[in-house]
């Protein structure tokens, strides 16, 4: 698979004055509910409304989802709202039952993503589909696995294709619920920067609170879109309650985002230095959490040497890793003296901890 314009065909078709958004509950309760939501996203930005029918969840006896069952809900949200439609497919059933019941676009979930088997499961069941279909990361930051899914689609004749950045799962304790890896999303966009990208940030997050901060990241990385959970009692919804917002939020996040577009002369010239600093600002991010841990592992340093009654200032230590950072600064096209500076002050800091352990 190539990048060409031809991958964003479908979105610029749509020929939309904002970023294209998704929105809709976590998954669909009742009839009621989905209606409900619906017809209160209507008249806003929202091009697509999503509810899970079926929901995968980590460990059995949880909601499951209504099963096809739905579907006929959201022929119905189609009838009365006008919205097109879509929900996340996880097998070749479930695509025969969605394009059956004229979903208009299907997505596929982390945990499908993960298997090259149910991927080409799905891709054989939708061969020649003129559906719109996007492709979620998988649960872990692999960037070909990615790629990989969506290539057996392309290969199977589907050209309405997407992605959907999610986040990573982690083993480590984080704000997040899935770990950005902003880095990964962007690899992602040099590789097929005509392909539609489209952020989840209600996964990313786990949390309403963050989703705005997350969306504004996104769109500053030049992202197609957003895919954000929204359910109008959102406290009590059956799965994913803490990242749903209500419609009325979700307005708000839209009206408050700045869309990265200018309409003076220079716009290709002020709209990539908006998404290059956008990439140091994710960078940066990345930089303070990595010194935040390393002061973390200082701290246990200093509550060693405490108890074995040893002495900060380890110089022959010190030597090894200033020798060290400075060839590999070297390969990274980093120069010493910016090296020596970083490293001395990281080493300071190192120190400042440790003494504050011992003396405490």
């Amino acid at each position: 698979m190539k990048n060409t314009k031809e991958l964003r065909t479908w979105l610029d078709d749509m020929k939309l004055e904002h970023p294209l958004v998704i929105a809709g509950p976590c998954s669909a309760e009742t009839e009621e509910q989905v209606l409900k939501i619906a017809h209160e996203l209507k008249d806003s930005d929202v091009s697509y409304f999503r509810a899970g029918i079926w929901k995968p969840r980590t460990r059995p006896g949880n909601f499951e989802g209504v099963g096809a069952l739905g579907l006929g809900w959201l022929k119905k949200v189609k009838e009365e709202t006008g919205m097109k439609t879509c929900t996340e497919v996880a097998n070749a059933a479930h695509v025969k039952l969605a394009i059956e019941n004229d979903v208009d676009l299907l997505w596929i979930g982390a945990r499908s993503t993960v298997s090259p088997f149910i991927m080409q499961e799905i891709a054989d069941a939708l061969q020649g589909t003129d559906k719109i279909v996007l492709v979620k990361n998988p649960v872990n930051p692999d960037l070909a696995l990615w790629l990989g899914g969506i290539e057996r689609l392309y290969t199977a004749g589907i050209k309405n294709l997407g992605a959907i950045h999610r986040g990573f799962s982690t083993y480590e304790k984080s704000k997040y619920r899935n770990i950005p890896e902003w880095q990964l999303a962007i690899e992602f966009q040099n590789r097929f920067p005509d392909l539609p990208l489209i952020c989840d940030p209600s996964h990313i997050t786990g949390n309403r609170e963050m989703i705005f901060d997350v969306s504004q990241t996104a769109l500053d990385l030049n992202f197609d879109g957003l895919m954000i959970e929204t359910h109008f009692d959102p406290d009590n919804a059956w799965s994913d309650a803490a990242q749903q917002v209500t419609p009325t939020a979700l307005k708000q996040i839209m009206e408050d985002l700045k869309i990265r577009k200018q309409t003076e002369t220079d716009s290709d010239y002020r709209e990539s230095l908006g998404n290059l600093r956008a990439q140091i600002n994710v960078v940066d991010g990345q930089l303070i959490e990595m010194l935040g841990k390393r002061m973390k592992v200082a701290d246990k340093i200093g509550a060693l040497k405490k108890e074995q009654n040893v002495a900060v200032l380890q110089s022959r230590r010190w030597n090894e890793i200033l020798g060290n950072m400075i060839l590999e600064g070297e390969e990274k096209g980093l120069s010493e003296e910016f090296v020596l500076k970083m490293f001395k002050a990281i080493h300071q800091e190192s120190i400042n901890h440790q003494e504050k352990i011992i003396k405490g």
